[in-house]
């Protein structure tokens, strides 16, 4: 009853926000046009603050002010901010009531039943083990004192320590444990998912590092750290893809480009922010030297260069390049390949415009498609940035998928969907999909 109810309080929310919408575009046109003129005059003026430094950054930070500032005097004067303001309070409305709609009927049907796995049937040991990165995000793990909580579930607590090499720690540990977990950053949480997949046993992934992308849409709650640890005595099992790189896993995806050689600097760790705003100018002004990353797209045309290339472990939803986005499924048993060619200063201030308004995807240089396999050539090592983790790959890069490859053990708390899949948008898919729940109205888990 209460997701037919959550699903039709959507419903409702949808059908003001159009209402609304529409009625500001018919009371208020000047003022909505003005509005969009000014947001793409801040993308483009956003684009020069990124990519120049000196005085002409700080002239492109002022105008990009001046035109948010222009974007709100057109809708307010125009008589336009009630309505908009109404438009939002209503979207908002229908993310949190789509959520809870879709949060009470989709994670039983996308999670298997809490029966014992192949793995787990075939260890009898009870041992199970959590490694623990101490450093990473800002000692979460001295903070929400992890190790006495595992030892207090039966779980074998072992730290990382100055000099140890993770992969060899997680192999000597796993033995015949019947479960092994990590709680670190997702750099790390590849590595010992890597010794969980090959010596079939099950994982758990404790978010304990600064982004937790693979929890986020593993559907765990990132502040939750310490539940994360019931993955080990009350687990949900679900079984999801991973990705390979010249046979080195990545769960969440592998960046090439201007981002990997970011993180490839000695300096990006100590200072992300300053170092990027120091080398991108040079990565992507106008006469660098192209990258040299060839490849095929999805409709087989070769491409010789890229600003960036993005593979993923599964497709994310990407509206824009900022902000990473989340992938709606784990088991597709596809790769997910974004690549964005730039291929002039004024292609550079129509992406960054369309960027303003969260439209990056129809920028003309944007690629992007799936595939079980892909492969990037080039004529030396290339820097890449796997789960975060900045490393140098020898060419060719051959990407591929490993469906339903690693099995993952989740505490009975955690929504089991990313943030994206619980809330894809207000789109035609997702109101068809809202109305079928308003009809059935039952909060009982489908087969």
């Amino acid at each position: 009853m209460q997701a037919r109810l959550a699903a039709l309080a959507a419903l409702a929310a949808a059908l003001l926000a159009v209402a609304v919408f529409v009625a500001t575009l018919f009371t208020s046109p000047l003022g909505v046009a003005v509005a969009v003129v000014a947001l793409v005059v801040a993308g483009g003026c956003a684009w020069i603050a990124l990519t120049r430094s000196g005085p002409a950054r700080m002239l492109a930070l002022v105008a990009v002010t001046a035109a948010v500032a222009a974007v709100i005097a057109a809708l307010y004067l125009g008589g336009a901010g009630r309505g908009i303001l109404v438009f939002v309070v209503a979207l908002g409305l229908f993310t949190a009531a789509s959520r809870s709609a879709r949060r009470r009927t989709r994670p039983a049907r996308r999670m298997p039943a809490r029966q014992p796995s192949r793995p787990r049937a075939a260890r009898s040991s009870t041992r199970a083990v959590l490694l623990m990165n101490p450093k990473s995000g800002g000692g979460k793990v001295e903070r929400f004192h992890l190790a006495d909580e595992a030892r207090q579930r039966g779980i074998e607590p072992i730290e990382l320590r100055p000099g140890d090499d993770l992969r060899t720690l997680a192999t000597h540990a796993i033995g015949a444990a019947r479960a092994i977990g990590m709680a670190g950053g997702d750099g790390s949480q590849a590595l010992v998912a890597a010794v969980a997949m090959a010596h079939s046993v099950p994982y758990v992934c404790v978010p304990a590092g600064t982004r937790n992308d693979l929890a986020l849409d593993l559907g765990l709650d990132r502040d939750n750290v310490v539940g994360a640890l019931d993955g080990f005595t009350d687990g949900v099992e679900r079984q999801i893809d991973v990705g390979l790189v010249n046979g080195r896993l990545f769960v969440n995806n592998v960046s090439l480009g201007a981002y990997a050689e970011i993180v490839r600097s000695d300096a990006y760790r100590d200072a992300k922010v300053e170092t990027m705003e120091r080398m991108l100018p040079e990565l992507l002004r106008p006469g660098a030297k192209p990258l040299d990353l060839r490849f095929a797209d999805g409709e087989g045309r070769p491409h010789k260069t890229a600003q960036l290339v993005m593979v993923s472990n599964n497709p994310y939803r990407l509206d824009r390049l900022a902000g990473g986005g989340s992938r709606p499924r784990l088991d597709t048993g596809e790769l997910g390949i974004v690549a964005v060619e730039i291929r002039s200063a004024t292609e550079a201030a129509a992406l960054f415009a369309l960027e303003a308004v969260g439209r990056g995807r129809d920028f003309s240089g944007w690629l992007e498609w799936s595939a079980p396999n892909f492969t990037v050539e080039s004529d030396s090592a290339v820097a890449t940035g796997i789960d975060g983790e900045a490393v140098l790959v020898a060419p060719p890069l051959r990407f591929e998928i490993v469906p339903q490859g690693l099995t993952v053990l989740l505490p009975p708390s955690a929504v089991g969907l990313s943030p994206v899949a619980l809330t894809p948008g207000l789109s035609r898919a997702t109101v068809k999909e809202l109305r079928g729940e308003a009809r059935t109205g039952s909060d009982d888990p489908a087969p």
